[in-house]
């Protein structure tokens, strides 16, 4: 069983990391603020989510479970909300040629 949820954990975090870094290639090659932030975002949530997954059967108690929950909660909060502030000045800014 613990080979098992070793794998789980070594698929989950590797499948994080790929999305975290299709987030930064997305924020490299898309042209503008906005479409920039989409893929960003999206792709952060999605792999702090799978890695944070992959690491639950790894926690060594519920609290320590409870804490890595805890902290991807805060990240989804603290991502909604810098992305909506930094849109909104984007959207105000115009397009940039």
């Amino acid at each position: 069983m613990s080979a098992l949820l070793d794998l789980f954990t070594i698929v989950a975090v590797s499948a994080g990391v790929l999305f975290f870094l299709a987030g930064v290639v997305g924020l490299l090659r898309f042209p503008d603020a906005l479409t920039r932030l989409h893929a960003l975002t999206k792709a952060d949530n999605v792999g702090l989510g799978l890695i944070v997954a992959g690491l639950l059967p790894q926690a060594g108690s519920v609290l320590a479970a409870l804490k890595l929950i805890l902290v991807w909660l805060t990240v989804l909060l603290a991502g909604a909300t810098v992305g909506q502030l930094i849109a909104r000045v984007a959207r105000r800014a115009g397009p940039r040629i």
